[in-house]
């Protein structure tokens, strides 16, 4: 005969049946702390020694970088066509040289790589870490504070996406740009110290186009530095700085680019219009590399409580879908489409072959702001 819910021994039975459901949960409850727990002492000491191998890595790339710049200020032996041994010892010392200058250079890249992901570990760490506290502190108006906090990380985690692909841009660029050009620099310093005894005119004409090449780069390392130093908003505003940028493009390529700027900027946020800058900026300099255009059109407009910018152009666009296809190796769409998730706007590329090409980025102001 089962107890009576309301004698003494119910009452007991019941209390004994909570008390082995509410262990249960507070086991449960413990097992899920000490599993996180677990976890983010696992990831600090595996991020830790990641840190070490990077510190590794990094004094290697100074020692190297230190070898490489004392070499390079040596100058090479002459290459005696008479003497075999002298000729060897040039050949070696000129090989010595092209190997740690492509050491350098692919530790540099590592580098770079290995400190994006060294960011996103402590990141990681932090938001376990948080995870942990929030479950070890026993009060329940944390709830919400947890829920920001999420949002917090999603937004640490899309800043560092954003860096990333920033930074993985210019060092495409910086690649493909002044450093290849410096290294052919180097180059032709060299040759110019062999032929300099032995034909005062070739050696002179070299000279002339080494500055020429230097100079030209010179003007490319300066287009970088522009991009990365803070933009001239406060002097200029936001349509200023706009035209800044199109006069830069006009001037560089000769083609027609006009402005269309009915929006007023000051109605954006000053992190708006960074982003609103660098977009311009970078299609921009999509137009001058790819799209063999004419004509450009740069406009802004608001349209039911949205800014609007767009910049158009008739040049020999392109297939989006294949290239969208191609993923974090198209670095400029990549870091539009960053900047505009960072400031909640829509972004959207539009183009086909052959029919030019459309930049639109909608950013929400409200009604009364625009």
């Amino acid at each position: 005969m089962r107890d009576a819910p309301y004698t003494p021994d119910g009452m007991d039975a019941a209390r004994g049946a909570a008390e082995s459901r509410d262990s249960r949960f507070d086991e449960l409850y413990a097992e899920a702390k000490a599993a996180l727990g677990y976890g983010a002492n696992n990831l600090r000491s595996v991020t830790e020694r990641y840190r070490e191998a990077y510190r590794d890595t990094l004094g290697r790339w100074h020692r190297l970088r230190d070898e490489l710049e004392a070499t390079d200020r040596t100058p090479l032996p002459q290459a005696d066509s008479g003497d075999p041994a002298a000729a060897a010892e040039a050949g070696a010392e000129d090989a010595r040289q092209k190997a740690l200058r492509t050491e350098v250079e692919r530790l540099t890249s590592d580098l770079g790589r290995h400190q994006q992901e060294l960011s996103k570990l402590e990141l990681s760490v932090r938001s376990m870490e948080n995870s942990w506290l929030f479950l070890e502190r026993g009060d329940a108006s944390l709830v919400a504070e947890v829920a920001d906090a999420g949002l917090a990380t999603d937004f640490q985690m899309r800043i560092v996406q954003a860096q990333e692909a920033e930074r993985s841009r210019l060092a495409q660029e910086v690649h493909d740009g002044p450093a290849q050009a410096l290294s052919n620099a180097i180059f032709q310093v060299e040759y110019i110290e062999r032929v300099l005894n032995e034909d005062v005119r070739v050696a002179g004409s070299e000279l002339r186009f080494l500055r020429e090449l230097l100079r030209r780069e010179l003007g490319e390392i300066r287009t970088f530095i522009s991009q990365l130093r803070p933009p001239l908003l406060d002097d200029l505003g936001l349509d200023g700085s706009i035209m800044d940028a199109v006069e830069s493009m006009a001037a560089l390529t000769g083609a027609t680019v006009e402005t269309e700027l009915r929006a007023p900027g000051d109605g954006l946020t000053p992190t708006q219009q960074t982003a609103v800058l660098r977009i311009v900026q970078e299609a921009l300099q999509n137009v001058r590399k790819h799209a063999g255009a004419s004509r450009t059109v740069v406009s802004t407009r608001t349209a039911s409580g949205d800014w609007i910018l767009e910049v158009s152009d008739d040049g020999r666009g392109f297939d989006v879908n294949a290239v969208a296809a191609r993923g974090r190796r198209n670095f400029g769409l990549q870091f539009m489409r960053e900047r505009a998730e960072l400031i909640g706007a829509q972004f959207e590329v539009r183009s086909r072959q052959g029919g030019g090409t459309v930049v639109w980025l909608s950013i929400p102001v409200g009604e009364e702001s625009a």
